[in-house]
């Protein structure tokens, strides 16, 4: 089978297309002939830093990188009884940890996957795995966002953003997105309530009293949003583990419970995730599509950080 392999870290030209045999799979995995990728900032910070990549896959290379996947059952396990072969299924496979999936197939434990909604093609399934779980484990399971809660997020035209949008305007919250003017409709038209252009517009003068913050992008935003968030509330930071410890002990002082959040393969949120798109509650936007052999110009394109949306790769 081809496959994207990385033997050490750098530029987009370390990304090499070789073939491979297709993987095999154990007793509570399935081989997937992947017909659509997306992918994240893991993937180019995995490709050209070593200690993300080492914390990915340990001192293993080469490696095959990819996490976000979409495509059909071709073989199963002899202990996976939730699916069969021929099923259409999406879901980010082993995260964190050995995706593999930059190929024509991969092994995936049954239990990161869901059956793909019929009314979805597989490029906006495949981009709803890893930033739409991340949204989910968020604002559902860490954040508990309910009606009536007031939820900044910042970055909510970019990956995770456009997704965390959707679903706290579906938990019934109050939603503040920021983002660039030019992304002021596709903000609103996602759900929010109220756009903050983060170009001309301080967030610290404008938000008071926020319930839940969802920080996409790190920096200094992390100390203006304690300065926002009430009493008992939540942020999550996403970007990176390393929060500054002055800001560790600004949130504790205030009383507001800061915290790096990591996503995790989970076929149950994959599920939940499956409904809300077969209802039309929740939405990919894919802007841009590539093929699996312009992969390194997916990465380029997605490291000049104003990507809206999702990007896909067709197998």
């Amino acid at each position: 089978m081809k496959a994207i392999i990385l033997k050490e870290v750098g530029s987009v030209d370390n990304l090499k297309f070789e073939d491979i045999p297709q993987p095999k799979i154990k007793s509570n995995e399935v081989l997937v002939k992947i017909i659509s990728l997306s992918i994240n900032p893991v993937d180019y910070k995995a490709r050209a830093n070593s200690g993300s990549l080492t914390w990915l896959f340990g001192e293993e290379r080469p490696v095959i990188l990819g996490w976000d996947l979409s495509g059909t059952i071709v073989e199963i396990g002899d202990n996976v009884t939730e699916f069969k072969i021929g099923d259409a299924v999406f879901g980010m496979a082993n995260f964190p940890g050995k995706g593999n999936a930059y190929a024509e197939y991969v092994a995936v434990p049954a239990t990161h996957l869901a059956l793909k909604p019929t009314n979805i093609s597989y490029q906006e399934a495949a981009s709803a795995t890893l930033a739409a779980l991340t949204a989910w484990q968020t604002l559902v399971k860490k954040g508990k966002v309910k009606k009536s809660d007031k939820v900044l997020i910042h970055g909510a035209s970019g990956g995770v953003g456009h997704y965390a949008t959707q679903i706290a305007k579906y938990l019934g919250a109050y939603v503040i997105g920021t983002s660039s003017a030019k992304n002021k409709e596709f903000v609103l038209q996602n759900g929010a309530d109220k756009h903050i252009d983060y170009t001309t517009e301080n967030f610290s003068d404008i938000v008071s009293d926020a319930d839940f913050v969802l920080d996409t992008l790190a920096g200094d935003i992390i100390s203006k949003s304690i300065d926002v968030t009430k009493s008992g509330g939540i942020i999550v930071t996403i970007p990176s583990g390393n929060i500054p410890n002055e800001d560790i002990d600004k949130a504790k002082s205030k009383g507001v419970d800061l915290s790096f959040v990591l996503v995790e393969s989970s076929g149950t949120d994959m599920f939940q995730i499956a409904q809300l798109m077969e209802k039309g509650i929740l939405k990919s936007h894919v802007s841009e599509t590539f093929s699996f052999d312009e992969m390194r110009d997916a990465h380029l394109y997605l490291e000049k950080g104003r990507t809206v949306g999702k990007i896909a790769i067709n197998i």
